[in-house]
């Protein structure tokens, strides 16, 4: 009987223990990169303070500045610096790229502000970007008043778990950033010495980890967000006042592996419509529609094509959309293109040869 009471007491720690992993967070996200699918979340619309994970916002304006492998002198901008930093000194020469390595790797503070200064002029016009990029995105529950992430008379900068997920997504579309952001160590030789920093990223230890920004302040607590490819799926979890971060995004990652699979819906080039004829053209997509499903949903999902009603039909112009339920419930759409048929006038083709053969004789 004893033994009996021990295993039952056994499994109930061993299930509180797993679902301590997720439940620790104030909020979270797992989200399928490539289609944006939401797989998993809690309270991932509300406003929270961000921490140091509002450098990946930093580090993808710097980038798209065009200024990277630029040289750049250090200036007295990082004497405003506190908290984190990689220690750059007031006249040190080094690129924009190696900025941005300290930025990421360390949480340098004073790499962010010397980021700003130099890509945008100041600091106040860099936030400014930061602000329009993040609207540009869709990032409707964000605002930033810094580059670094630190809390401030100005309240500090405020996200949601799904806009810091919009955001990484679109990062990872550039392949600068995912270098940086994969990168364990990076080593500096400057004018003045030289440095070695490590990723603080403990979840690059495991191999489907591909990159991620950690994130802490006294008021926002622990935040992270990383990214994983495995299987031909790429996931992007983000949580917010976690004090169990490291652990949470372990446990997704493993159970969105092993419960996920890759199932194509639709052939780019085998798109069927009955309606296509009006449009004097061919229909087609870009690209495939693949999605991670698990096994138990295939029976509640559905296809739909929902063709546009346009009066100008114009060659590669979109004219529907490629939709997928779950439970009578969109969760992702392709848009449908048209590829108009090229006609060609043989008359005048005939006479511009006339012509030519003309001329020749």
């Amino acid at each position: 009987m004893k033994k009996i009471l021990v295993s039952i007491m056994l499994f109930f720690i061993f299930i509180s223990n797993a679902n301590a992993n997720v439940s620790s967070a104030s909020e979270y996200i797992l989200l399928e990169q490539k289609t944006g699918r939401i797989l998993e979340g809690k309270n991932y619309n509300t406003p929270l303070l961000i921490a140091s994970i509002t450098k990946i916002m930093t580090a993808v304006i710097a980038i798209e500045s065009g200024k990277l492998d630029k040289e750049l002198t250090v200036d007295d901008t990082i004497l405003k610096a506190y908290g984190s930093g990689v220690y750059i000194e007031i006249g040190e020469k080094m690129t924009l790229r190696d900025l941005l390595y300290g930025l990421m790797l360390r949480s340098g503070n004073d790499a962010a502000l010397m980021i700003a200064k130099y890509t945008s002029g100041s600091v106040s016009k860099f936030v400014e970007q930061m602000n329009k990029k993040a609207n540009e995105l869709g990032m409707i529950n964000t605002k930033f008043v810094n580059p670094s992430g630190l809390d401030n008379e100005d309240g500090g900068n405020y996200s949601t778990a799904y806009d810091m997920a919009i955001l990484t997504r679109y990062a990872m579309e550039n392949k600068d950033y995912r270098e940086i952001t994969k990168t364990k160590s990076y080593k500096l030789q400057t004018n003045k010495k030289t440095y070695i920093w490590k990723n603080k990223n403990k979840l690059l230890n495991y191999d489907y980890i591909t990159g991620g920004k950690t994130g802490y302040t006294d008021k926002a607590r622990r935040t992270l967000v990383s990214t994983a490819s495995k299987n031909n799926i790429d996931l992007i979890v983000v949580t917010l006042k976690d004090s169990d971060d490291w652990n949470t995004h372990k446990s997704l990652y493993e159970k969105a592996y092993s419960e996920y699979k890759l199932y194509k819906f639709q052939d780019k080039n085998k798109l069927n419509i009955k309606d296509k004829n009006k449009y004097k053209g061919k229909l087609y997509l870009k690209k495939d529609v693949v999605l991670p499903v698990k096994e138990a949903e295939l029976n509640n999902m559905s296809s739909k094509i929902k063709l546009l009603s346009i009066s100008k039909k114009k060659n590669n112009s979109k004219v529907g959309e490629y939709q997928i339920y779950l439970d009578k419930v969109m969760i992702y759409k392709e848009d449908i293109y048209l590829k108009r048929k090229t006609k060609t006038n043989s008359k005048k083709k005939s006479y511009l040869f006339d012509k030519i053969k003309e001329n020749f004789t």
